[in-house]
């Protein structure tokens, strides 16, 4: 890069918390705020690590399993969704729940429950050992087969080709996504869709504008953590889209100055569970080296927020102290 060549960073929007991951992050405040600590949550409430640090240190205890949570105490299912054997766990422990699901996960469950139902086979288009992925396949798993890409379609095997559907997990790459469900549109021409996208919104938005930005982009990074699926297919959707490097970071601290070397334009988003806090932090540390100039990139504007889950309008602590009584 020339001594005269202009650094600006292009800043993506939008960016950052979806309604999904913003509606969860308030459930668990408010919970802790209405009944006290501890509040247990089980699994992570969204894939980031700031957030998840941030909550532990209000009073949040986060759980692997429902049965690492004492009885009597309340337990918040998080944003990907649980399957519903979780569900009996919980009322089996004797556990008041507070189910933070994003509704867009919700949505895909009962897809899958309903095409099970109408004797389907589910074709569930996602990565192995996701939570989102492990709870929708709960729903129906003597009916779901999972497809993690375009080299799983020849393994599939169906009971009926006539009677085929495809699902998604939200989180994923619309192009991979679409690459996959043309090759199993190939394989079972009589494959069924969904009757409305899986991915969600925020998902296909921030890939969106990452593509414009990647185009002009020397680096891109994308703040989000590596358990993040959404974060993580931001970063791969920059390269595609033509940005010459392309990183994942946490924090603003994880930057290589490295990275910085012959680059003049950088571009900035971040993954749909981030807090803005973070991306802030990226720009100031990118503005001390230089890249002060700071120009947002709109595609849309969201507007999408989802009502808090219907378990904090009621005394859960009551609940969970008259389970164990019984």
């Amino acid at each position: 890069m020339s001594a005269t060549a202009a650094r600006r960073v292009l800043l993506a929007a939008p960016r950052g918390y979806c309604a999904g991951v913003d509606r969860a992050v308030i459930t668990v405040e408010k919970a802790l705020e209405q009944y006290g600590s501890p509040i247990y949550v089980r699994k992570e409430i969204v894939h980031n690590k700031y957030v998840v640090q941030t909550l532990e240190k209000k009073g949040a205890i986060f759980v692997d399993e429902t049965e690492e949570v004492p009885e009597g105490n309340i337990v918040v299912f998080s944003a990907h969704g649980v399957a519903p054997s979780v569900h009996d766990e919980a009322k089996a422990g004797k556990l008041a729940t507070i189910d933070a699901t994003c509704p867009l996960v919700t949505k895909v469950h009962k897809e899958a429950l309903r095409f099970a139902e109408e004797d389907y086979d589910i074709l569930l288009i996602g990565h192995e050992g996701h939570e989102e992925v492990i709870g929708t396949m709960g729903e129906a798993p003597d009916r779901t087969h999972l497809v993690d890409g375009a080299e799983d379609v020849s393994k599939v095997q169906v009971r009926d080709e006539s009677k085929v559907v495809w699902l998604s997990q939200t989180t994923l790459s619309v192009d991979e996504t679409m690459q996959t469900v043309d090759a199993l549109k190939t394989r079972f021409p009589l494959l069924t869709s969904p009757p409305s996208d899986d991915i969600c919104y925020a998902t296909q938005n921030r890939q969106v504008i990452i593509k414009q930005i990647a185009a002009e982009a020397d680096l891109v990074i994308v703040v989000g953590s590596k358990n993040s699926s959404n974060s993580v297919r931001l970063v791969e959707v920059s390269l595609e889209a033509g940005a010459k490097d392309a990183h994942l970071v946490d924090f603003a601290g994880e930057i290589d100055e490295a990275w910085l070397e012959g680059v003049a334009t950088i571009g900035v988003t971040s993954g749909a569970s981030v807090p803005e806090i973070l991306v802030q932090g990226v720009l100031e540390w990118l503005a001390e080296r230089g890249f002060g100039d700071v120009q947002t990139v709109t595609s849309v504007e969201e507007h999408l927020q989802f009502s808090l889950p219907k378990e904090l309008r009621r005394d859960l602590r009551a609940e969970a102290g008259s389970a164990v009584s019984e």
